[in-house]
This record gives C-alpha cells, sequence and structure tokens, in this order.
C-alpha cells in the first residue's frame, strides 16, 4: 500500500509532456472567464465598508506605513548583473549603453567585487569578440583557454560564494552574428545542439554555476543536461531563456558583444519567439521544463510582464525576466536628458517585473537598484 503511496504521489509532481500542454489548453479556455468573475469573487462577497468610515488613503499617509503594507519588495536577492569581458586590447567602451563597460578577464574581478560588495547573489557573464577577430569555424573559439573561461575561472577563484551564470549561444563568436550554425542559408538546429551542449560542459568545467542557453533552439535543455550529466555535472543548474522573443530591444546588447555588425540586416525570427504571441511562449517554456530546466527566463521585460505573469501562474517554477539592454538605456537617455529621475524609475520598473511573478531580475542597474535598496527609496 505504501508502494502505491508513492507512486501516485511522484506521477502527480512530475507533469507529462501531454499533461502540460492539456493544462495549457484548459486555462486558456478559462482565463476570459476567470477574469470576468475574479473582481466579484475578491470584492463583492465581502463587505469592506464605504466611504467616509473606510479611507483607503489612510494606509498612504506616511513612509514607514506605506512600508508596512507594501505587496511588492524588491530586494537585492532578487538582482542578477549582466557583465561583457573582453580581451585586453579590445575597447571597453559602449556607446549604447551609458554607465556600462567591458572588462578583461583581471579588471572583471574589481567589478564582479563591487557586486558582491553590494550582496549580489549572481552575475552573468557575456564575451565581447570583434569582427575581424571571429572565425567562420566557430569551434576555434569555443576552447577553455578563451577570454570567457579565462574570466569565469578568474572569477569563481576570486569570489567562490558568488553565482556564475553563463551563456553557450553563439552569436557572440560567429562570423554572421547569429546565435547558431548556418547551413545553405538557415540556421541548422541539430548541429547548434552538438556544439552548445559540449560548450556547457568547458564552461561548467572552468566554474560556471549555471548554463543559461538564449539561443532558442529546440530541444537545447535537454541536450545540455544530458551533457552536463554526463560528465559530473549534476549540480551545474540550467536557467533556459525559455521565453525569448525576437525584440527590437537588443540593440544595444548586440553592440556590447560585438555581434551587430556581423548580423547587419538579417534577422532571427526563424527562432526566437514572435512578440505577437502569448500562447506559444507557455508551450516554450512547457517543454523547457519538460527537458529538465532548472528556472526559466522571460526576455525582455517590462513589455512581456504579461508573459512572466502567464508563465509563474501557470507553471509555478522559478522565473526570471532580463530587463534587457534597449529598456535601460532608454531610462539611461531619459535621465541624462532629465526627463527622468534614473533611481525612481529603476526601482519602479524592477518592482513592476516583481510584482508580475519574477522571482529574479537580470538589470544592468542592478549595482544601481541595490543602492537604492539600501538607501530605502
Amino acid at each position: 500500500m505504501l508502494q502505491v503511496i508513492k507512486k501516485n504521489a511522484h506521477s502527480k509532481s512530475v507533469l507529462s509532456m501531454s499533461d502540460l500542454l492539456n493544462r495549457l489548453v484548459v486555462l486558456s479556455q478559462r482565463k476570459a472567464n476567470d477574469e470576468k468573475k475574479m473582481y466579484s469573487i475578491k470584492y463583492t462577497n465581502i463587505d469592506y465598508g464605504q466611504f467616509p468610515n473606510t479611507r483607503l488613503r489612510r494606509n498612504r499617509t506616511s513612509q514607514w506605513l506605506r512600508r508596512m503594507v507594501a505587496e511588492t519588495v524588491l530586494s537585492v536577492d532578487d538582482l542578477i548583473l549582466p557583465m561583457f569581458v573582453r580581451d585586453k586590447h579590445s575597447s571597453s567602451d559602449i556607446l549604447s549603453m551609458p554607465g556600462v563597460k567591458r572588462y578583461s578577464s583581471d579588471e572583471i574581478i574589481d567589478f564582479v567585487g563591487q557586486a558582491h560588495d553590494v550582496k549580489i547573489p549572481a552575475i552573468c557573464l557575456f564575451p565581447f569578440h570583434e569582427k575581424e577577430k571571429r572565425h567562420d569555424n566557430v569551434l576555434q573559439m569555443l576552447t577553455p583557454d578563451n577570454i570567457y573561461c579565462d574570466a569565469i575561472s578568474k572569477i569563481k577563484k576570486a569570489f567562490p560564494d558568488i553565482g556564475i551564470i553563463a551563456d553557450v549561444a553563439l552569436d557572440c563568436y560567429t562570423s554572421h552574428g547569429q546565435d547558431g550554425i548556418v547551413r545553405d542559408g538557415r540556421i541548422d538546429n541539430d548541429e547548434t545542439l552538438e556544439i552548445i551542449s559540449d560548450y556547457a560542459v568547458v564552461l561548467a568545467e572552468s566554474g560556471a554555476d549555471i548554463i543559461a542557453p538564449s539561443e532558442m533552439m529546440d530541444g537545447r535543455v535537454s541536450a545540455i543536461r544530458h551533457k552536463l550529466d554526463q560528465n559530473g555535472f549534476q549540480d551545474v543548474a540550467i536557467m533556459s531563456y525559455a521565453a525569448k522573443y525576437a525584440s527590437n530591444f537588443y540593440g544595444p546588447f548586440r553592440d556590447a558583444v560585438g555581434s551587430k555588425t556581423c548580423l547587419a540586416k538579417a534577422d532571427k525570427l526563424t527562432y526566437q519567439l514572435d512578440f505577437r504571441n502569448a500562447q506559444e511562449a507557455l508551450r516554450e517554456v512547457a517543454l523547457d521544463i519538460q527537458e529538465s530546466a532548472d528556472m526559466v527566463m522571460v526576455k525582455p521585460g517590462l513589455p512581456y510582464l504579461d508573459i512572466v505573469k502567464s508563465v509563474k501562474d501557470t507553471f509555478g517554477v522559478p522565473t526570471f525576466v532580463y530587463q534587457v539592454s534597449g529598456e535601460y538605456a532608454m531610462l539611461k537617455a531619459a535621465a541624462q536628458n532629465g526627463w527622468l529621475d534614473f533611481d525612481k524609475c529603476l526601482h519602479e520598473t524592477l518592482v513592476a517585473c516583481k510584482r508580475a511573478g519574477a522571482d529574479g531580475i537580470l538589470t544592468y542597474g542592478a549595482i544601481e537598484a541595490a543602492e537604492i535598496i539600501k538607501k530605502g527609496l
């Protein structure tokens, strides 16, 4: 009898792909009706009182009271800092991202130290390669002695208690700027899987704690998990860019990693999500969970908070959101022109991400946000 109970309990906790997809269909069908009923269920069945006895402004009269009743609170534990590593001969400046720089593998230690000092729990690294230093044969660049692996190793040695998230997408290395291998004018999904899953092992050997595949190839989570486990890295987690949209907000990032000039007028519409689609994003997340993703991510952030909420409400797994380069650059540019208060708007947008259901946020303003939190803005 005990065996039957354990078996049943296990079967309930692990959903098959068909169960996940069926759940999506049911949720989609009920969504409209649920939204219509939501307010009547929450409010009309309970007498909350009326004006003048009930005054909702009472709980807003002072800062301490507003803090005490706040429904969403941003913590430094919610922050992940993306950063860029370069070779010592490349430029450090990123003109389209004010306040953000590329660092050599030696310089980056000091920058990680700043994140460590304000208790940011994890960083996310990306390598920069100029167009002329890229190879048509990308395998020549995916070696343990490249600048990316060197930086990961040095950071892990200097700060063993800070999490290192590493990406395996190939756009930082390819001469054409695409995230995968191109054959006859199209992205070869399965060949790309072989390369990125092998590279995930190289990054894990260098000290990466989390592999974050962002290239949106079908089957990548399963391929990476298999290779990591096969090589003894069962404890290295996977944070999947499960719902990564073909967004127009990535421009400054492509400047930062050197892929913009390589990509030229090409696009990534054949593998990144169509920004008009929401249900498709849930299917992508369902597949990645089925393939053993430990965490999932929605990218970009603010324009896609409806997706964040849907993912969190539907699956309940650790859900992260990336406040991308274009979002950050817009805030910086507006602040430089005196149109916005950067600190206040950064804080507001990050709280919005968390209010939507995000468990963590990748933001180039992580150190600034940590200081804002410390000040109690």
